[in-house]
């Protein structure tokens, strides 16, 4: 082999090499962005305190399932009955069924809804959708985005609500649960409320 070949091999070997360990902190550097981030205002690493005794017996086993995919999270094929697609409607669905207040899928029967719009059906078919004009989120209400929001067409659910300011935790937020705390009136596209009860 010719000193120049072996020379541009080296350069090749040298640029591949560089290439791989930028590709690696790249990655890095976009998972501490994502794990420290929110879509909007604070992520926040540890479930939120809430006082049991002020919550309905049906707002405490939400809150308990909840706290327990906060702290043991599963991927999205968990809350999708296996299936790969964006998961924040069937993280609603199935905490909810785990919680012992299943939904009912108007299209299909099934307690999973896996799309925003349909988990707006149901609300609506239950009469406990609202819009946000007036009304006072409580723990376990579910929150709607349209593609307008900063979240794109997302759910989520309430856990706390004072003073204009909400805690959500959410499914498919950067991939992962995730609970947030942001002012509700900054946030544009939100369509409203499904509410846990009547």
């Amino acid at each position: 082999m010719d000193k120049r070949r072996i020379g541009r091999l080296v350069t090749l070997a040298v640029a591949v090499t560089a290439l791989a360990v930028a590709a690696v902190l790249g990655v890095r550097l976009w998972q501490q962005h994502s794990r420290d981030s929110a879509v909007v205002g604070d992520n926040l690493t540890e479930f939120p305190a809430l006082d049991d005794t002020m919550l309905s017996a049906e707002q405490a086993r939400l809150v308990a399932v909840l706290r327990h995919e906060f702290d043991e999270p599963g991927g999205g094929t968990k809350y999708a009955e296996g299936q790969v697609e964006p998961w924040c409607a069937d993280f609603v669905s199935w905490t909810m069924r785990a919680a012992g207040l299943p939904l009912t899928n108007p299209n299909s029967g099934s307690w999973r809804i896996p799309g925003v719009y349909t988990l707006q059906e149901y609300y609506e078919s239950a009469g406990r959708f609202t819009g946000l004009n007036g009304a006072v989120p409580s723990t376990g209400d579910v929150l709607l985005y349209s593609d307008a929001s900063p979240f794109t067409q997302h759910t989520n659910i309430v856990l706390t609500y004072a003073d204009g300011v909400v805690t959500t935790i959410g499914g498919n937020e950067f991939d992962e649960v995730r609970v947030s705390r942001f002012v509700l009136a900054d946030i544009p596209g939100v369509v409203g409320l499904g509410k846990l009860h009547s």
